[in-house]
């Protein structure tokens, strides 16, 4: 009999799994294998990260749905560049496959697996799943790669077709997956606690999430920028982990009339846009996608860092999102930009810090994602903010939490101050502050910097490397 070795990484799922399907396709038994790898859990300073908790629920449930079928995974604990070549030798099989996966290390490291299977005489498949289009099926007419979203958007639109989201699978049948009984390491022998999670995991969770978005999908476009509400899809971690499949999401959202889903599927394109960035420029990782802007002057202030991190900066709606970052590792993508803009362009600390921050915090985290963001907000990368727009964070905060009611979520010290003055808390009178039982510097701090002086600051930075005039 042919045999393969599944092995399951960011796409903890059963159906429409393109490695899956393949394997299932090209032989006889299949065995199913999931690493929680030591090259990456042990550079996590943090034992009580939340996505080892995301991540330990969603194996277990994909590990129960696969012995539903005769089947089940093995769950190892090591280096996976050890582990899944020495497992795919002790089964014998023929081949490896798994779904691809575009971050550098990743990368290496599966060139390493590869190398070894190799060695062994066992043939290794890699497959196309967590996107729909890859960076080489979304070119410039001169075949390079996009530098600005909005024409990848439309090349990327015009080259959709019906078969690229078609589902690879419904699923395994009975009878083709061989049986694996290993039980999960529990997490404290991974080295991690187990954490209270604000989304609920696995394909279930993924499910019922997905579930709830559609009925909110046509008002997306008209709520999606106000944190107060739940105007987002929430499957960002699930498609981080691969809970569900990309191909469902952008079947449905294209097949959608109105502005809501087209708005939702210009996010899932923006998605790729940034994958297709980090595969054409794996440099972006530790340098500026703009070369040029490595020469920006950043300034070094531990104070400062130290207030926007723990959410003490002054300003509510950045601390607000600061808060809810570190109690529960999430943040409305509206608060990212405004977040790291503050952090880049009022305080003039690298963006590279701020995506390091958020990078152990998001339950969602994502390196080209991520990477792009905070390069966007920063005005470094590709198709950025231009470096002469600066978010306000008063005026941010006014306009997409007017009532302050996001605020008040989250900073309990201002729950009394009135709508008009919670976005600039310090500029209440010392009877206004008597009277919402919260003093500035006190109950509340102060402003860390002048927004004004600090937007005039920036400015001059970026003109002595680009040597343009200021704009404003």
């Amino acid at each position: 009999m042919s045999a393969a070795l599944v092995w399951f990484r960011r796409d903890l799922r059963h159906y429409d799994h393109t490695a899956l399907a393949a394997a299932m396709a090209g032989h006889d038994a299949v065995h199913c294998a999931f690493v929680f790898d030591t090259a990456i859990l042990d550079r996590l300073r943090n034992r009580a990260d939340r996505r080892l908790t995301f991540i330990w629920d969603s194996v277990l449930e994909l590990h129960e749905a696969l012995q539903g079928v005769g089947g089940g995974l093995h769950v190892l604990h090591g280096d996976a560049r050890r582990e899944i070549p020495a497992l795919a030798r002790s089964l014998g099989v023929e081949a490896v496959y798994a779904n691809r996966d575009y971050e550098p290390e990743a990368l290496a490291r599966d060139g390493t697996v590869a190398a070894a299977l190799r060695d062994a005489g066992i043939r290794w498949r890699d497959c196309k799943d967590q996107v729909v289009f890859e960076l080489d099926e979304v070119r410039t007419r001169a075949g390079e790669p996009f530098a600005v979203f909005t024409p990848y958007r439309k090349a990327w639109l015009a080259k959709l077709t019906a078969a690229h989201t078609a589902a690879r699978s419904p699923g395994p049948s009975p009878g083709r997956l061989a049986p694996a009984a290993d039980a999960l390491p529990a997490l404290e022998t991974l080295g991690f606690s187990r954490q209270e999670l604000p989304i609920a995991p696995g394909m279930s969770g993924a499910a019922r999430a997905w579930t709830a978005f559609q009925r909110r999908l046509e008002s997306y476009a008209a709520r999606r920028d106000f944190p107060a509400l739940d105007g987002t899809s929430r499957l960002s971690v699930h498609l981080r982990f691969g809970t569900l499949s990309i191909r469902e999401l952008v079947r449905h959202a294209a097949a959608q009339a109105g502005e809501g889903a087209a708005t939702w599927l210009s996010e899932l394109v923006w998605r790729e846009f940034f994958f297709a960035v980090l595969s054409a420029r794996p440099d972006v990782t530790d340098h500026c996608y703009r070369r040029e802007f490595d020469a920006l002057e950043w300034i070094e202030d531990p104070d400062h860092w130290a207030a926007w991190r723990d959410g003490r900066t002054g300003y509510p709606l950045v601390d607000a999102a600061m808060r809810e970052l570190r109690a529960q590792g999430t943040m409305h993508n509206r608060l990212r930009m405004v977040t790291a803009s503050f952090l880049t362009k009022d305080l003039g600390i690298d963006w590279r810090r701020g995506e390091r921050h958020f990078a152990a915090e998001l339950l969602d985290y994502d390196l080209a994602a991520n990477n792009g963001g905070w390069q966007w907000s920063a005005s470094t990368g590709c198709d950025a903010q231009p470096w002469f727009r600066i978010f306000n964070p008063v005026t941010q905060s006014r306009r997409f939490d007017p009532s302050g009611e996001y605020i008040r979520r989250w900073l309990p010290e201002l729950a009394r101050v009135p709508d008009r003055l919670i976005h600039a808390a310090w500029e209440m009178t010392p009877i206004e502050q008597q009277a919402a039982g919260c003093l500035i510097g006190r109950q509340y701090p102060a402003p860390i910097v002048d927004h004004d002086v600090a937007r005039r600051r920036t400015l001059a930075r970026f003109k002595a490397v680009t040597g343009e005039a200021v704009h404003g």
